[in-house]
């Protein structure tokens, strides 16, 4: 059986609070809600939101990935379309891409340790998202709408 590793818990915890964050939208179709930043940048905890007919690009991760789907389904890019329920670890190293499926919204619970790089089609990295760049994302919109940020720095 499966178990949670332990940077999970807090997480998991934060999801309680979740209404009190707001998504951020970073491209159109495409919104997180940062539930938590691991200590010392090791990676990120979040909610993704995709609408439908969204694409993620080729891209490469230099940590582990947990994502849950919880409602929509998407498409892998091993072609295998997956919905609420399904939880797919992506090891360290792995390159993929992948696109929403259907006529509804996508929403992932996701860990992300380490760094995602996204792709050109020679495989030159174009753009590199981290608990920074995430981090930064959440606190520029925090200014932006007038809120105050949350705590959402792990121990």
């Amino acid at each position: 059986m499966n178990t949670l590793p332990d940077h999970l818990a807090p997480a998991l915890g934060a999801m309680s609070g979740h209404d009190a964050n707001p998504w951020v939208q970073s491209a159109p179709g495409n919104a997180f809600k940062p539930l938590r930043f691991l200590a010392g940048d090791r990676g990120f905890v979040e909610l993704m939101r995709l609408d439908p007919g969204i694409r993620i690009p080729l891209h490469r991760h230099t940590g582990e990935v947990h994502a849950f789907t919880l409602s929509g389904r998407r498409q892998l890019g091993t072609g295998e379309v997956i919905g609420p329920g399904h939880y797919v670890h992506e090891p360290v190293g792995n390159t993929d891409s992948w696109a929403t499926y259907g006529d509804e919204p996508v929403t992932i619970f996701l860990v992300v340790t380490g760094e995602v790089h996204y792709l050109d089609v020679e495989g030159r990295v174009t753009r590199r998202i981290s608990a920074a760049t995430q981090r930064a994302a959440y606190l520029e919109d925090c200014r932006l709408h007038g809120r105050r940020p949350l705590n959402l720095e792990s121990e």
